[in-house]
């Protein structure tokens, strides 16, 4: 596997009260010989065109790829209103994206929100009960609806939308996998995030190569902040080898540590296991 290691700039954040600068990232990422960098949206400063124009710019000088934009949404409610504006904000995303020189964003499907606290909701293991009156099936249609959508909007602007294994409705790689067959367009893509599936993890990382254009490879050095998986990265490395995976592996530092620290720690994990 001719291996490209980036990080995605929430490795050295955490949606901590300060936001850490998108240009703070790139410069950590160039010191540690990294690719390229994924950039989460809510962490950049505005969406002026100079702002965004400097990013591009700062990525240039540094030799970095933006090879993805981390986007969320909701597509979960049976309200088509709200819908609609999820729609809508992720068509801003695509955009956005686009501006950047970003080939792909993540999205998510969404989830019921029945447990308001994610503390609680991950002690239950990303598992919610859906909205009184409504079924999963329901859940389905509202989120393949309106992927369906978005995907006229991605072709045009030539942007891949990356469907992460991000608890909700993509909780399993069998409901993952449902959406991106059904909908069956070459711009609709699964990201591969090995540290979401908290049970039966090889087996269910396996189901989705293939389909898989983006790899997250969370880590927890110093202990991670909700939970801390033993992820065998050897294992994974086989898994998308057998999958002829040839994309960027994204680094999610999720742990305690201080962030560059534990991204070089990532980053030798990442070397040394994805070796023959």
């Amino acid at each position: 596997m001719n291996l490209r290691v980036g990080t995605s700039t929430y490795s050295f954040w955490h949606f901590s009260e300060v936001r850490t600068p998108i240009e703070y990232v790139m410069e950590q990422a160039y010191k540690l010989e990294l690719s390229g960098v994924e950039v989460l949206e809510v962490q950049l400063e505005s969406r002026d065109t100079s702002y965004l124009n400097s990013i591009k710019t700062k990525a240039l000088e540094l030799g970095l790829d933006i090879y993805c934009v981390a986007t969320h949404q909701n597509f979960v409610s049976p309200s088509k209103e709200v819908r609609e504006k999820e729609i809508e904000k992720t068509k801003k995303s695509l955009e956005l994206a686009y501006r950047l020189g970003a080939p792909a964003i993540r999205i998510n499907s969404g989830r019921w929100m029945t447990i308001k606290s994610f503390d609680e909701f991950m002690k239950n293991k990303g598992i919610e009960p859906p909205i009184e009156g409504y079924s999963e099936k329901d859940a389905f249609e509202w989120v393949m609806s309106s992927i369906e959508d978005l995907l006229k909007v991605a072709e045009d602007y030539g942007i891949v939308l990356a469907l992460e294994n991000h608890w909700g409705l993509t909780s399993s790689p069998e409901k993952l996998v449902k959406i991106i067959t059904s909908l069956n367009s070459k711009y609709l893509r699964a990201l591969m995030d090995t540290g979401n599936f908290i049970e039966d993890t090889y087996e269910s990382l396996r189901k989705i190569a293939k389909y898989s254009v983006l790899v997250h490879a969370k880590t927890y050095f110093g202990g991670g902040v909700w939970y801390t998986l033993d992820i065998d990265y050897k294992k994974v490395y086989e898994i998308l080898k057998e999958a002829n995976y040839k994309g960027y592996i994204s680094i999610e530092f999720e742990g305690r540590e201080d962030p560059f620290l534990g991204v070089r720690k990532s980053i030798e994990l990442i070397r040394e296991s994805f070796k023959d």
